[in-house]
C-alpha cells in the first residue's frame, strides 16, 4: 500500500494555465483573464487597438504579474495598427520599447488572399518555431469587406479562418485576439460579425457614448456577461 500511495505521489502533475490580464480595473472585473485555447474577438471604438497593443506588451511579462513569460506574434491585417501603438503602450508602462518590439513577431497581410494563407498555411510554424502563446490580429475582418473580393467568397473564406482558428487556439494551448474596427457602412459588416459572433469563444465590444465608453463581455464559455462603463478619456488605456 505505501509502495502504491508513493508511486501516486510521484506520478501526480500540477498543470497551471496560463492567464493573460488587461491590468485594467474595469475591464478586469468583467473579464479576469484571457485563458489559454481561448479565441477572442475586440470590436466596436477604434480604442480596441490599444486595447490589443495592452495584450501585446503584457504577454513578455512573468506569469505571476499576468503575463505569459513568451513572444507574441503581431499580424496587422488592414494597415489599421502600426506597431507605433505597442511603443507608446510600452513607454507609459515605463518599459524600455525596443525590447518588447524585440520579443514580438511582426506581419502585415492586408489582402484577404494573403491574410487566409498566413493564417492557414503559415502560422503553425511561425508558432512553433517562435513558441508564442499569444497571437494578435489586428482588424481581421477588415480585408473580406473589399470590393475586390467576391461577397460570397468573402464569407466562405473568412468563415473557414474563424473555424481554423477557434481550433487552432485549443490544438496549441495559445491565445488568440482580433480585434475588428468600426465598419459600419461597409454593407458586408454585419454578415461577417454574424460569423464573429457564433465562431468565437470570447467577444469584448467596447462602444462609445456621448460621456463616457461601455465595454460589455457579450460572450464568454465561463465568466458572468455584463456591462461596464469605461472612460479612455480620463482613464487612458495607456496609462496602466
Amino acid at each position: 500500500m505505501q509502495k502504491l500511495i508513493l508511486q501516486q505521489n510521484t506520478t501526480s502533475q500540477t498543470t497551471k494555465t496560463l492567464r493573460l490580464t488587461f491590468n485594467i480595473p474595469d475591464i478586469d472585473e468583467l473579464l479576469p483573464a484571457f485563458k489559454e485555447g481561448d479565441f477572442a474577438v475586440l470590436y466596436g471604438s477604434q480604442n480596441v487597438t490599444f486595447l490589443l497593443s495592452q495584450l501585446c506588451v503584457r504577454a513578455h511579462l512573468p506569469t505571476k504579474q499576468g503575463g505569459l513569460d513568451s513572444k507574441a506574434v503581431f499580424i496587422d491585417a488592414a494597415n489599421s495598427s502600426s506597431l507605433h501603438s505597442i511603443t507608446q503602450v510600452a513607454e507609459h508602462q515605463q518599459f524600455e520599447p525596443q525590447k518588447i518590439l524585440e520579443q514580438i513577431q511582426h506581419f502585415r497581410a492586408y489582402t484577404a488572399y494573403r491574410l487566409h494563407s498566413l493564417l492557414i498555411e503559415t502560422l503553425e510554424q511561425i508558432i512553433e518555431t517562435s513558441d508564442a502563446k499569444l497571437v494578435a490580429i489586428s482588424d481581421i475582418m477588415c480585408p473580406f469587406l473589399t470590393e475586390n473580393v467576391d461577397p460570397q467568397e468573402a464569407r466562405m473564406a473568412y468563415n473557414q479562418i474563424m473555424n481554423y482558428l477557434s481550433n487552432f487556439a485549443k490544438k496549441h494551448n495559445i491565445i488568440i485576439v482580433a480585434t475588428n474596427l468600426p465598419h459600419e457602412n461597409n454593407t458586408r459588416n454585419k454578415a461577417l460579425q454574424e460569423i464573429t459572433t457564433t465562431k468565437i469563444g470570447v467577444l469584448l465590444r467596447l462602444t462609445k457614448t456621448p460621456y463616457t465608453s461601455e465595454i460589455e463581455l457579450e460572450k464568454h464559455p465561463t465568466y458572468m456577461l455584463g456591462i461596464m462603463d469605461f472612460n479612455p478619456e480620463t482613464k487612458k488605456l495607456t496609462d496602466f
